[in-house]
């Protein structure tokens, strides 16, 4: 431990991320708060009067297994610690994330939040998008024999469990959902999450927007083509044939992309959800993929100033305060009836305005882009 954490220490701070994958003030962020969250993160004394192990050594077993995806007793070496004693600090340490530090970096866009996601979405030519969505399979190797036939899907051919999320251009990931078995499709997934949920009950933050002379109230998410055409879903253009559907299905899957950027960065930051699952339960796997997630998040927050793409739609935003979408307000609670909530629904499903708003976005951004060489 002293390697990293005395005052001279022998790796650099250039090494510590690499290792960590976080930089060092943010990893000790984390001990700390999770000192003060359990006595299992505090240096205790068995009955002997032997101290036992340090909140540095118990965090740094649980990261390096989240980091580098090995199994826990490949670090008894350098670590000095059992193979139960690190499975156990991995499994306390992503319960420990996930109850001090999800509401904050797991939460859904607040007002704030999202006004400036509709501002990055304007400067892109998509006014009123609020991110992008899609799935992705983490494999499950000791899936049970029971339940093979559940989660097993023929084009992936083993056992997976789905992950649904929502990630903007910063690749910070507004939603998740994960547990849902790896033989559905990202509808069925759709059907099962808690996405639209707030929407239906009328506790998310009002969302009012214009494009091409048209007024819309819900914001939308870019998504490939096995979505249904919702107003809250926006797709791209197949065998686009004209200069304009060809221009905007470039910008699209482009921005779209976004959501796979995420994914890809994840899996990259934490190998534990690249390689196969090798928890017994889907419990523990959803602990897990919660836990790098939110991880996830706190390292977008720490290092996003660092991102070439942050000053280009940053100096935008400011271009494009007061411009024509308007500051937004929360709901007042829940609906006050059924009715306005199947009205909601029916509002989400309506596939005539999907189609008007696909238009509208086809011809403004190719007002904003059309001159530019395309």
């Amino acid at each position: 431990m002293a390697d990293y954490f005395s005052e001279n220490p022998l790796y650099t701070d250039k090494q510590f991320r690499r290792r960590f994958r976080m930089r060092k003030h943010l990893f000790l962020h984390i001990v700390q708060t999770l000192g003060e969250w359990s006595p299992f993160f505090t240096q205790r004394s068995d009955a002997f009067g032997k101290p036992g192990f340090s909140p540095l050594q118990k965090c740094t077993a649980a990261m390096r297994v989240l980091a580098f995806g090995t199994p826990a007793d490949l670090f008894d070496d350098n670590l000095r610690m059992g193979e139960t004693t690190i499975i156990k600090c991995m499994t306390t340490f992503c319960k420990g994330v996930m109850e001090k530090f999800g509401p904050e970096y797991l939460r859904r866009p607040t007002n704030e939040d999202i006004q400036r996601l509709l501002h990055v979405g304007e400067a892109r030519g998509f006014l009123g998008m609020l991110g992008s969505l899609d799935c992705m399979h983490w494999t499950w190797r000791n899936c049970p024999v029971a339940w093979k036939g559940m989660f097993t899907r023929g084009d992936h051919g083993v056992s997976t469990v789905m992950l649904e999320a929502v990630a903007s251009h910063d690749l910070w990931i507004w939603h998740a959902f994960f547990g849902v078995a790896g033989s559905s499709n990202d509808i069925n997934v759709l059907d099962q999450s808690t996405l639209f949920t707030q929407v239906l009950q009328g506790t998310t933050p009002k969302v009012h927007f214009e494009v091409n002379h048209n007024e819309y109230n819900l914001g939308y998410y870019l998504v490939d083509g096995i979505y249904t055409e919702w107003v809250t879903f926006v797709k791209s253009i197949p065998m686009a044939q004209s200069e304009k559907h060809k221009l905007y299905k470039a910008h699209q899957e482009g921005a779209r992309k976004d959501v796979e950027r995420a994914f890809g960065v994840l899996q990259a930051r934490f190998a534990i959800v690249r390689h196969p699952g090798r928890m017994l339960q889907r419990c523990a796997l959803a602990e897990i993929m919660y836990a790098c997630i939110i991880l996830h998040n706190m390292i977008v927050a720490d290092e996003r100033h660092t991102y070439k793409c942050y000053d280009k739609y940053d100096c935008d935003y400011e271009l494009l305060q007061g411009a024509q979408i308007p500051y937004l307000e929360t709901e007042q609670g829940p609906f006050d009836g059924f009715d306005l909530v199947l009205e909601t629904d029916a509002a989400i499903r309506d596939r005539s305005t999907h189609r008007r708003l696909k238009a509208d976005l086809v011809e403004n951004i190719w007002q904003k882009f059309g001159g530019n060489g395309h």
